[in-house]
């Protein structure tokens, strides 16, 4: 951090010596890394121009704010650039021991301690932004869970390796974006934690927050349970940003496959959660289902067991009372055994009270599984009414199916008789047919017959026609 933070006690730069220092550029992706006296700045290449802005004094505490905050959002921007490509070139889950991942905590970590305000302790003055992180589960209520896993981890003893390992579970959530969001939106909270014109007060913290959207494609699992975050030692590594000037307008073509690819990793990534989470509620579903027999099992015993403990209760109430009253009247030689079995009475009774709160502590429990099983059972008794929905409309098209049926077989009785009487009618057929051909080559023989008498009659009448002559 030191090389982002301006000394205070520097001489003021000279108009020449900042426009030496302009030439003397070190590219850094689309930023460029130049140096103004002594210190180091970061300037995006579109916003350069060498012609020198009128000198502020760099004694002002707000000229030095807003060059600490401008510094630290171009190297968000680098990180979180640069760790969303080389994630996505690599295809695979995220560990803790990815160099880029490790780099963009850190510098996480610093835009969050910058202008934090020093708390005075016993052992001097402390600065740490877990204080800003916890307030995350008062303003989004899924940040309550990652909150209870880092106070629950054993091995963590500061504020800074809990905020640490805040840092890392949200972004394992895919909600880091959301979370910050929610934060630096209450900056009325905020303003208890950090100065007027820290990052998280102004714009800049908005539009890192803003580019933390695009680390919802990568998939980052981490082990917290053997790693040392209490004594890490946050530095930026400016080497791993070094390119090539010319690089910078190789990759602007390669920025539309880029956001195609995260607009595809995104919906795969949502798609999955959203399958597992139907996953995981119809297990529960069903997990409830089979225990709801057994939990009202378990009340019914619970409940027979207190209704006993109630009359042993009050029986011994009425023998201790029997017993007092005894005392009272009877002679002073009898006080003795009395009072032995008073205090036996008075011992049985001291156990049968423990025993009745244990069991009002069981009831107590059984009750509040009573309700969670009751509330589970709207929700049986729910699908149950749609499932209920769902068969009475089978069973209509059930009915209609069997409509249908009767229709088709009492049309299909109907064609078998039409075919038989078919074939009836063409047996009469064939018959008559037989018939008129045996009747055809009747009149055929006749025919033939006729014709010889024809020929017959023609023959005698030529003999009879010579003979008038």
């Amino acid at each position: 951090m030191s090389a982002l933070t301006p000394p205070t006690d520097m001489p003021t730069p000279t108009t020449d010596k900042i426009t030496q220092a302009a030439m003397e550029t070190i590219y850094l992706c689309k930023f460029r890394v130049s140096m103004d006296g002594e210190w180091l700045c970061l300037r995006e290449l579109d916003d350069i121009s060498l012609t020198p802005d009128p000198e502020p004094t760099h004694e002002d505490p707000n000229y030095l704010m807003a060059n600490e905050r401008m510094n630290l959002m171009n190297m968000a921007k680098l990180s979180i650039k640069g760790l969303i490509e080389s994630a996505l070139n690599l295809g695979r889950t995220l560990d803790s021991d990815y160099a880029p991942l490790q780099q963009f905590f850190v510098v996480m970590e610093h835009c969050l301690k910058h202008g934090l305000k020093a708390k005075k302790t016993f052992l001097g003055q402390n600065k740490s932004f877990w204080g800003p992180l916890e307030l995350v589960e008062k303003l989004v209520p899924e940040a309550a869970e990652i909150t209870a896993s880092v106070k629950d981890l054993p091995g963590l003893k500061t504020p800074v390796g809990r905020g640490r390992a805040w840092l890392r579970l949200a972004l394992m959530q895919k909600k880091l974006s959301e979370y910050m969001k929610a934060l630096i939106n209450k900056k009325e909270l905020l303003s208890e934690f950090y100065e007027p014109n820290a990052l998280m007060m102004e714009e800049e913290g908005a539009i890192i927050a803003g580019l933390l959207v695009g680390l919802n494609v990568i998939d980052a699992n981490f082990c917290m349970k053997g790693e040392d975050l209490d004594s890490q030692v946050g530095v930026i590594d400016f080497s791993m940003y070094l390119k090539d000037g010319n690089s910078s307008k190789g990759s602007e073509g390669d920025g539309q496959i880029t956001a195609i690819l995260d607009q595809k990793n995104y919906v795969e990534e949502l798609n999955r959660h959203l399958n597992a989470t139907v996953n995981n509620l119809q297990a529960k579903v069903d997990a409830l289902e089979k225990s709801n027999t057994k939990l009202t099992e378990e009340l019914a015993v619970a409940n027979n067991r207190i209704i006993t403990l109630q009359e042993e209760m009050e029986r011994v109430k009425e023998e201790s009372s029997y017993i007092l009253e005894s005392n009272r009247k009877g002679p002073k030689q009898d006080r003795t055994s009395e009072g032995q079995a008073l205090s036996e009475a008075r011992k049985h009774l001291k156990e049968e009270t423990q025993l009745r709160l244990d069991v009002e502590k069981e009831l107590e429990i059984q009750i509040s599984m009573r309700q969670e099983m009751e509330l589970a059972m709207k929700m049986l008794e729910k699908d149950v009414c749609e499932k209920q929905d769902a068969l009475v409309s089978l069973r209509q098209q059930l009915d209609d199916l069997r409509a249908l049926k009767h229709e088709l077989a009492f049309k299909l009785q109907s064609s078998d008789l039409g075919v038989k009487q078919k074939s009836e009618l063409n047996s009469r057929l064939e018959e008559k047919t037989n018939q008129m051909a045996a009747t055809i080559k009747q009149l055929e023989q006749s025919e033939k017959d006729l014709v010889k008498q024809a020929k017959t009659l023609n023959s005698a009448a030529n003999k009879l026609i010579p003979k008038h002559h």
